[in-house]
């Protein structure tokens, strides 16, 4: 057991780790889509950019939740955030069993809105309790508590695909809302905020030598430095490989040769590697750095990709998991990268910030994609996921730790305890 010691009282801080990894597990549904979107086609007759539109909502909206859900639980606690989060989540799951084929802009609302709203709230909620908890293992916390999310899509995906064979594609939208909505509201009991000054027994932070007491900074602060816009950019152009592959997996098993039974494999290897990647890296950057980290992952991200131009039949799985093991250490180490940036007690709000870049990402280059392989040129979809990993590399190269008002350029080389060793 992983005690903390809080006054007289000895603590278990390992039980908001559990609850949080239950309802990350659940969020894990989000990059199932592929299953989803083979279904769609199929029974309404939709081209493949308009089936992968509420992916790509659910995704940029799930962002939008992130800072919503990060101010509200900075103003009334965690718990109760993740309870509407969960309720609202499940909501947009089982309203989207109602979608017809003359009714796409339903499932947009439904799943890619309402769902994506849900979402976004319940995870950065959990991921900023947790790191609260351990400030003496953040980056290795966080790839805990996200690849639990990716680790989900592994599980869904064999509770979805069996239940779409047998029941239709609408109402597995209606029992994995009714899931979501049990498991968060049974997690949110146990999901709460140490309370301040807090600090585990027998750590001194590292960070004081590194960065003044004060930086701290609010979501106004924050946006008014050159580090969010460079931070936010990097995500959005980091994700692109991802965005192009994920709610295509199944798509391009099939087109590589496979049967759609055997590329639905495509969508859990997608998964598993997704989830690794988010515990590893985020582990690494702990030991390496978070800037280190992110800059390998960036060049990962770029050779990989452009080989799904190339491979075909098993050896797809091969490169969908390098491109997926990049895409999850984004994951695990931006959460972390951004509270070592700018400060622990207004996480979850601008962690939400920068996640508007994750989410512009996921629009542009999701719908990108979906129109090149309508247009039968999907090779060049994943040519320019690769020069956006670059552009995000170069980008990175030149990011320095933000400094307080009048603090001399130089006494910050290290924000927090990873940003660059």
């Amino acid at each position: 057991m992983d005690q903390a010691t809080i006054g007289e009282k000895s603590v278990n801080r390992l039980l908001p780790v559990l609850a949080g990894v239950a309802i990350q597990l659940c969020l894990g549904t989000a990059y199932i889509w592929g299953i989803f979107q083979v279904e769609l086609i199929a029974r309404f007759g939709w081209s493949q950019a308009a089936a992968a539109l509420p992916f790509s909502l659910l995704i940029f909206f799930m962002s939008v939740g992130c800072y919503l859900g990060g101010r509200f639980q900075d103003k009334f606690s965690p718990r109760p955030v993740i309870r509407i989060g969960g309720a609202v989540l499940g909501l947009g799951f089982v309203l989207a069993s109602l979608t017809t084929a003359a009714t796409p802009w339903w499932i947009y609302l439904t799943y890619g809105v309402i769902g994506g709203l849900g979402m976004g709230t319940t995870y950065t909620t959990t991921i900023a309790c947790c790191q609260k908890w351990f400030p003496d293992k953040r980056g290795l916390i966080t790839g805990c508590i996200v690849s639990a999310l990716g680790f989900g899509g592994i599980i869904f995906t064999n509770v979805a695909a069996p239940l779409i064979r047998r029941r239709g594609v609408m109402e597995t939208f209606v029992w994995l809302g009714l899931i979501f909505v049990i498991v968060c509201l049974a997690g949110a009991q146990f999901i709460k905020n140490p309370p301040p000054g807090y600090r585990p027994a027998g750590w001194t932070p590292q960070r004081a030598k590194a960065r003044p007491a004060g930086l701290d900074l609010a979501t106004a602060g924050m946006v008014r430095t050159p580090q969010f816009y460079l931070v936010t950019l990097t995500l959005m152009l980091a994700c692109s490989a991802g965005f192009m592959v994920i709610p295509y997996a199944k798509t391009i098993g099939i087109a590589g040769g496979l049967s759609p039974e055997a590329a639905t494999g495509g969508v859990m290897i997608i998964s598993l590697f997704n989830s690794g990647g988010r515990l590893f890296w985020g582990w690494i950057s702990d030991k390496l750095g978070r800037k280190r980290t992110v800059l390998i992952l960036l060049v990962l991200a770029a050779v990989s990709i452009p080989l799904l131009m190339v491979v075909r039949s098993w050896s797809i799985f091969a490169v969908m998991a390098l491109v997926a093991f990049a895409y999850g250490g984004f994951l695990g180490v931006f959460p972390s990268l951004t509270a070592d940036f700018f400060g622990m007690a207004h996480a979850a709000a601008n962690y939400g910030m920068v996640l508007l870049g994750f989410g512009f990402g996921s629009i542009i280059f999701t719908y990108v994609a979906g129109i090149f392989r309508d247009t039968g040129r999907f090779g060049a979809a994943f040519i320019l996921a690769s020069f956006a990993s670059l552009v995000g590399a170069a980008l990175f190269w030149f990011l320095k730790p933000p400094l307080l008002s009048g603090q001399p350029a130089g006494s910050l080389e290290s924000v927090g305890e990873g940003i660059d060793r």
